[in-house]
């Protein structure tokens, strides 16, 4: 027999935000933030249990806690809004363009019940008899009160870390062109921007529109697992020394690869009279026990949930358990009860499932009808046993797409977009910018940098690297940067005296050329006076002065050089300066390699690319200088005031410098001050500085990785560490991590591509660095794969075009 959805339909009303049911029932809906998943450690669970046992022990006896977990197929759809986005990016949208996911929603509904009234079943559901609306609906001091307890439990939650917020009229019932909780529920909408009405069948089984519902309930004693907790182990993230905790029905929330909404009831009645009852029940059991074996475990059974209910004050309650999954595909619910089943059994419970009971159940869930639950679906238990039965996980959340970098899920390897700077500094997680990446050879520490530099190079920051093996040449390519590399025939050339058109000489400028000249001119144990200092001072504010009398003169170090030779000579004979005061001579005769003619005359005297401050990508590759006792301070000086000059003359602008694997030889080169003062003071100018180093023992034994660079950079990035699983304990100390740090970080695991990222010590997560055909080939460091990336950017004039060509090829 067919009926009109309105005539049957138990509420009554939406009003003051709240949802009004026609046997008197008033419930407050609130949509539930939850942590996410593969992100907890066993004292967050037992921490997030407890919120939920405290927040339900605040409602008001005859209410109903009702949890609703929605988890739908979906898939992803990148933001394509941006025209002017990048070749990389288009490329990565197109491939992860459809990428498959589970949605998940999840809302709370609190559900006062009318006084007076019946308690409900599957013969006397509302779905069968509607009745009127009791005197309760419209009393104000009952909504007050409600509201407070409501308020409470809201507060509770939200000070363990899960956050409630309210839903509003608007979003509990459908608008013009929205579909609201209530009718996203009755037709299984995924999201409410569908609003499509859908004819609902309860004859032959539970039928929504096109969907087929099977409905799978945990509702008796029987089927409940031997122990149950806050957590479970999962074993695919475990090791012989961690143990990786997540929920413990997570198996019914994400893991649970199906069209399903999981509903969790819990029935708040009166603990004094359920007490009573229970023990007339007691008494009733003993006086057949004799009669009965049966009649005698169930007098124990009875009187064993007394005494932990008196002497352990516990809320005894009435609870509930069901999910709701649906295909459009009938040959395919053979197979999502499998997958049903198999969760169930990964919790140790049975499930049953209902078929004649499944019309009540279903009409149970309809948002602010939990009151209709049918009791006799119910079994009792504690309120602490039955919060253990909460999903408490949820998908990763995402960042603006314009604001991070873009990472994958572990789950589905659904693209998130994570800010690693900005947002972590506003909320309080980090409180500086440096940035420590770790990992063995082969663990994607190069690919991942490199993902981050193009992302926030597309962002507009200007980036500078220091590499030792040529992991960047690709994006330096792509970004039509500076790539400095020293070859015999094509030597690295730097001008640091030139300054861009209408730049002056400052006191920084002025005090990087002082460093580069002593550095030039002295070795590290040779004394430096202040004579010198100021005799040095004194040349390049003559020089600079020259420089603007004398329009036809280029800077540069062959010019500066015949300035000393000529007329600052002659100021010094003029100020009679002597030779242990400034040795002129001297200097010239040190110095005379870097001057026309001189071994290294090429390194210092640049005539193009020259404006290294406006060049927003500068890679230079160290490999074959970095033993070299003149190049490498040289060059690395150079680097430093170039650096430095971007730093404070670019305000406004994010700057990013990368040392990888060649913090070594920088050190050696005398810099490992500049390396401190980079991780202490980067942040003042908006800057971020990256060093990437390999070597477990780099981190554990050397002064400047542990002194300087781990105790300055809140975010770091690790590779795949189970190698180290059994010397693990000196890494944890350096790195300052903690139990559950550690257990996540030795769940990565690098054949997946995964990374685990530390921010502050407030956020431990792991990702997937998966990169679309594109990308890979622009970041690829292995050997062959980056020569064929080269001959094939040599033979299309361009990385861009080689990148293309080469992807289309391989794809074929």
């Amino acid at each position: 027999m067919e009926k009109w959805l309105k005539d049957i339909l138990p509420i009554m009303d939406v009003e003051h935000d709240c949802i009004l049911s026609k046997q008197g029932d008033i419930t407050i809906a609130f949509k539930v933030q939850l942590p996410e998943i593969f992100t907890g450690s066993g004292d967050d669970f037992e921490a997030w249990h407890q919120g939920f046992i405290k927040a339900i022990r605040v409602l008001p006896k005859e209410s109903v806690f009702h949890k609703q977990d929605w988890f739908f197929k979906s898939s992803y759809k990148p933001d394509t809004a941006n025209n002017n986005a990048s070749y990389l990016t288009k490329s990565s949208d197109r491939y992860f363009d459809g990428r498959p996911y589970l949605e998940h929603d999840c809302y709370i509904m609190l559900t006062k019940k009318a006084s007076g009234r019946k308690p409900s079943s599957s013969v006397f559901s509302n779905l069968i008899r509607p009745t009127l609306v009791p005197e309760q609906t419209i009393s104000a001091v009952v909504l007050q009160e409600f509201e407070d307890s409501a308020g409470q439990f809201q507060k509770i939650l939200s000070d363990c870390g899960i956050h409630l917020s309210r839903l509003r009229n608007e979003e509990i019932i459908s608008q013009r062109r929205r579909s609201g909780l209530i009718e996203r529920y009755l037709f299984l909408a995924d999201t409410p921007d569908k609003l499509l009405i859908k004819d609902l069948e309860l004859k032959n089984g539970l039928k929504v529109g096109e969907s087929h519902c099977q409905l799978y309930t945990l509702a008796g004693s029987d089927d409940l697992p031997a122990l149950c907790g806050s957590r479970i182990n999962y074993d695919k993230y475990s090791t012989d020394r961690t143990k990786f905790s997540i929920g413990f029905a997570s198996h019914l929330g994400l893991l649970l690869p199906c069209n399903h909404i999981y509903n969790q009831f819990v029935v708040v009645g009166d603990a004094q009279a359920t007490i009573k009852k229970f023990e007339s029940k007691r008494l009733r059991l003993q006086s057949l026990a004799a009669y009965s074996r049966e009649n005698a475990i169930s007098r124990d059974a009875v009187n064993e949930f007394l005494n932990e209910a008196i002497s352990l004050q516990r809320l005894p309650v009435k609870a509930h358990f069901n999910i709701l999954a649906w295909s459009e595909n009938k040959d395919e619910l053979k197979e999502v009860k499998n997958l049903v089943t198999s969760a169930f059994a990964q919790m140790d419970a049975t499930a049953k499932q209902e078929t004649a009971g499944a019309a009540q159940i279903f009409w149970a869930g309809i948002p602010g009808n939990a009151s209709d639950l049918p009791l006799n679906d119910t079994f009792d238990t504690f309120a602490e046993q039955a919060c253990c039965f909460l999903n408490l996980e949820t998908n990763y959340r995402s960042d603006p797409p314009g604001e991070g970098i873009r990472f994958c899920d572990r789950l589905s390897a659904k693209p998130v977009f994570v800010d690693l700077y900005d947002r972590p500094r506003k909320v309080g997680w980090s409180s500086n910018l440096g940035t420590l990446v770790c990992g063995t050879s082969g663990g994607g520490k190069s690919m991942t940098v490199n993902h981050i530099l193009r992302t926030l190079y597309d962002q507009g920051a200007h980036c500078v690297v220091m590499d030792i093996g040529g992991s960047y040449r690709g994006l330096c390519e792509l970004a039509k940067g500076y790539y400095f590399q020293y070859e015999e025939k094509s030597p690295i050339r730097f001008n640091p005296f030139y300054l861009p058109e209408g730049q002056t000489l400052d006191t920084e400028k002025k005090e990087s050329l002082k460093s580069l000249l002593v550095a030039l001119w002295k070795q590290e144990h040779e004394h430096f006076n202040r004579s010198e200092y100021v005799a040095l001072s004194n040349s390049l504010q003559g020089y600079y002065r020259f420089l603007e009398q004398h329009k036809s003169v280029f800077p540069c170090f062959n010019s500066f050089y015949e300035y000393l030779q000529t007329h600052y000579t002659e100021e010094l004979k003029s100020y009679n300066v002597k030779d242990r005061d400034f040795d002129l001579d001297n200097f010239l005769y040190v110095l005379m390699p870097f001057y026309k003619g001189g071994e290294f005359d090429y390194l210092l005297n640049a005539e193009d690319n020259l404006d290294l401050l406006n060049q927003s990508f500068v890679v230079i590759e160290l490999d074959n200088i970095k033993d070299h006792p003149i190049l490498m301070p040289v060059i690395v000086l150079s680097l430093v005031e170039m650096f430095i000059s971007k730093m404070r003359k670019l305000q406004g602008q994010r700057k990013v410098l990368v040392i990888d694997e060649a913090w070594k030889a920088i050190t050696k080169a005398g810099t490992a001050e500049f390396i401190k003062y980079a991780y202490k003071t980067f942040r003042k100018f908006n800057a971020i500085p990256i060093v990437i180093t390999q070597e477990l023992d780099d981190l554990i034994s050397s002064p400047i990785v542990k002194d300087a660079i781990v105790a300055n950079a809140d975010i770091k990035i690790l590779m795949d560490m189970r190698k180290f699983v059994n010397k693990f304990d000196k890494l944890q100390d350096v790195l300052g991590m903690s139990e559950k740090g550690k257990s996540i970080l030795l769940s990565v695991n690098k054949d997946n591509r995964e990374i685990f990222i530390d921010i502050g010590g407030q956020v431990t997560k792991v990702y997937k660095n998966e990169l679309c055909p594109q990308e890979y080939y622009a970041y690829t460091t292995e050997g062959k794969e980056r020569v064929k990336v080269l001959e094939y950017a040599q033979k299309y004039g361009s990385m861009e075009k080689g990148i293309a060509y080469l992807t289309q090829e391989m794809a074929s």
